[in-house]
C-alpha cells in the first residue's frame, strides 16, 4: 500500500504534476494522495496582500491565512486533482482531515513561536481511510486537519503523509499489506549539493540527519520532509524521498 506525497512545487509545473499523476494512475492499487499547495498558497496570499511568515518550511497561519489555505488546499487543488486522476482512469476521492473525522489534530504550542492556526496530528482513522481503499477508491487528502470543536487547522503535508503511513501500517496483516511513503518532489532525491541533480544520496539513515543538517545539505524545505521520514521509518514505514523522471520510473533516496 502506497501513501504518496507531492509538494506545491510538483502541482504548479505541469510536465510534473502529469508525469505524476500518470504514475500514480498507473499504480495496480488504490493509493493514498497527500498534497501540499504553498505554492498556490503563497502566490494567493500575494495577490490578496496578507503577508505570509515561514519557519523552518513551515507556514505560521493567521485568521486569514487559514482562509486561503483552505481556499487552495481543500478547494482549488484537492479538487482538480482528482478530477484529474478521474481522467486517467483512476477513481478518486477528495478528502480533508476534517471530512469522515479522517485526521484529528491540536493547535500547535510553542514556547516560543506563535503558529496560529497550524496543527499537529493527534489521530488518524486508518479504518476509514481502508474502507475507501478497499472499495477501489484512491484517497486524495488536503492538509486541512480540525480540532474536534469545530476549528480548522492548517497541518503540514509531509506530517500528514507521515501520520498516515504510520497509522496505516499498524492496520497491515501481512507483509505484502506493508506501507510504503513517498515524498516526491521537483528534486531527484536528498542532494548533497542543490545544484548538481547527479549528487543524490542513496541512502540517508537517522543517524546521518544531524550532520547533514550541519553541513548544509538539509535545510529550510527539507527539514519537514527529512523530520517526517525518518519518523516513519522508525515506525516501520517503507520510506523514499523521489523523483519522477520523463520514463515515469520513480528514483531517489531511501531512509531507514
Amino acid at each position: 500500500m502506497r501513501v504518496i506525497k507531492i509538494g506545491g512545487a510538483v502541482i504548479d509545473t505541469p510536465y510534473l504534476r502529469q508525469q505524476v499523476l500518470t504514475a500514480t494512475a498507473a499504480l495496480d492499487e488504490p493509493c493514498v494522495l497527500v498534497h501540499g499547495g504553498g505554492v498556490i498558497a503563497t502566490r494567493l496570499a500575494e495577490q490578496l496582500n496578507v503577508p505570509q511568515t515561514m519557519v523552518e518550511g513551515r507556514r505560521v497561519t493567521d485568521a486569514a491565512t487559514l482562509e486561503i489555505v483552505v481556499m487552495a488546499y481543500a478547494g482549488a487543488v484537492n479538487k482538480s486533482l482528482v478530477a484529474e486522476l478521474h481522467a486517467r482512469g483512476r477513481t478518486s476521492i477528495g478528502v480533508t482531515g476534517a471530512d469522515a473525522d479522517v485526521v484529528r489534530a491540536r493547535k500547535r504550542e510553542h514556547p516560543t513561536i506563535d503558529f496560529g492556526f497550524v496543527g499537529d496530528v493527534e489521530h488518524v482513522d486508518a479504518h476509514r481511510l481502508r474502507m475507501f481503499l478497499d472499495q477501489g477508491l484512491s484517497v486524495v487528502v488536503a492538509p486541512i486537519t480540525h480540532d474536534g470543536s469545530g476549528q480548522l487547522l492548517n497541518t503540514n503535508a509531509d506530517t500528514m503523509a507521515a501520520e498516515i503511513a504510520i497509522a496505516l501500517s499498524k492496520t497491515s496483516v501481512d507483509e505484502a499489506d506493508r506501507v510504503s511513503l513517498h515524498f516526491v518532489f521537483e528534486h531527484h532525491g536528498v542532494l548533497m549539493s542543490i545544484d548538481d541533480p547527479s549528487s543524490v544520496i542513496p541512502v540517508v539513515h537517522a543517524d546521518d540527519v544531524a550532520g547533514l543538517v550541519e553541513r548544509g545539505v538539509i535545510t529550510k524545505g527539507m527539514m519537514p520532509k527529512i523530520t517526517n521520514a525518518v519518523r516513519a521509518a522508525g515506525a516501520g514505514v517503507d520510506v523514499v524521498i523521489q523523483h519522477v523522471d520523463d520514463c515515469g520510473t520513480m528514483t531517489g533516496t531511501r531512509v531507514v
